[in-house]
């Protein structure tokens, strides 16, 4: 009996240890992926958002093929046999992402991400129907707490007040991209369990390419070279979070991992602060903390018993 005491509680280290892991590296990817849709405020109207994003896929594919190249691999060892499935992974990725750059260049930021967060409602019903991930009233209560934060944050930044035609459209699209970003969440938990995380990003940057190229030949104006190379180097911070995110999706469920993107809103607040003069609230500080709170209790949960087994089989 103390043997098997022993043995449970060590299994239960074992999850804590991983559910921490996974929170923090979806926790670095967000706050890398901030600063990417961010861009199209940065970019103040001067550049479309499906040219940002096209120069964003260029930047991270040369990133990708250096680190092959690094590695003295052959391309052929990232092979996938789901081609299919990471071209509509970066079908939906691109589009969600264009989508909320859109949305963040056209209003004010806190309230894109706010609406972008739509995300994490769209994500984990998605994971408990398509992938029959277990959900229990303690994954409710913690992500009821995050949802609280964000909530909180939201009022205190008087999001979503000024609803008028140059809003709601904006508002709009930014709901669309939520809903495509949490597929493209579904399919990357789906393709991580089975390729190298090497290979999801290989795939996902050169078929973004392919899909931008004549979508953003249409909206392209001419670049100066500082500003061309500032978005090319959106390319290595986002092969950076891509990976982050995908080794948290790896390690965790979508159920864990999932509001932790609830973070976005701390660093979206930042970005505002720090770069357009958009003042901090008690209410922002307040919200973060509670999402924190929320994002501890998710590491700490107990899986399911089900979970616990494959865990001691691997």
């Amino acid at each position: 009996m103390k043997m098997k005491n022993l043995t449970g509680r060590a299994m239960r280290s074992r999850q804590l240890y991983t559910n921490t892991k996974a929170i923090a590296w979806v926790t670095l990817g967000t706050a890398l992926f901030s600063l990417i849709f961010a861009s199209g405020k940065f970019a103040d109207g001067s550049t479309s958002s499906l040219q940002i994003l096209f120069l964003r896929y260029i930047g991270g594919l040369a990133t990708l093929l250096l680190v092959v190249a690094a590695r003295r691999e052959r391309l052929s060892a990232y092979r996938s046999p789901k081609p299919l499935s990471h071209f509509m992974r970066a079908v939906f990725g691109a589009s969600g992402g264009g989508a909320l750059i859109y949305a963040s260049a056209n209003m004010p930021i806190v309230d894109a991400t706010a609406i972008g967060l739509l995300y994490v409602v769209f994500v984990i019903p998605l994971g408990v129907v398509v992938l029959k991930e277990g959900l229990n009233g303690q994954h409710l209560r913690a992500i009821a707490i995050c949802c609280a934060g964000a909530v909180l944050i939201m009022a205190s930044r008087g999001a979503f007040t000024a609803f008028h035609l140059a809003y709601v459209f904006p508002a709009g699209i930014a709901v669309l991209g939520a809903a495509l970003l949490a597929v493209e969440g579904l399919m990357i938990k789906m393709l991580s369990s089975s390729d190298r995380a090497m290979t999801v990003l290989l795939y996902v940057n050169t078929f973004g390419i392919l899909l931008m190229a004549s979508p953003a030949t249409t909206q392209w104006v001419p670049l100066s070279f500082e500003s061309a190379t500032s978005f090319i180097l959106l390319g290595p911070i986002a092969v950076t979070a891509q990976y982050c995110i995908v080794q948290g999706y790896r390690l965790a469920s979508l159920s864990i991992v999932g509001p932790v993107d609830y973070t976005w809103l701390i660093f979206a607040g930042l970005i505002g602060f720090l770069c357009f003069g958009e003042k901090p609230t008690l209410g922002v500080a307040a919200g973060s903390v509670i999402i924190a709170v929320g994002g501890i209790m998710l590491a700490i949960i107990k899986p399911p018993a089900s979970e616990r087994e494959n865990t001691s089989q691997a």
